[in-house]
């Protein structure tokens, strides 16, 4: 079992083993989601910064009288 305690400030270490078998380092980020049934799931948040280029890229330009209707 993987326990770990949780500081006066709510901070926790995660276990070596665990981090090294979710692939987390220093100053990567964690998702936290609370399931309807209570259970808990911590995720590692993949994406990268450049992954979100181009991702307005698509939309579609609007000349500006239509944007007032």
């Amino acid at each position: 079992m993987n326990i770990a305690t949780i500081t006066s400030k709510g901070q926790t270490t995660i276990p070596k083993h665990i981090r090294e078998q979710a692939g987390l380092h220093a100053g990567d980020r964690i998702q936290f989601t609370v399931l309807d049934n209570g259970t808990i799931v911590i995720r590692p948040r993949r994406r990268k910064v450049a992954s979100l280029q181009g991702l307005l890229h698509t939309a579609r330009k609007l000349p500006i009288d239509e944007l007032s209707r």
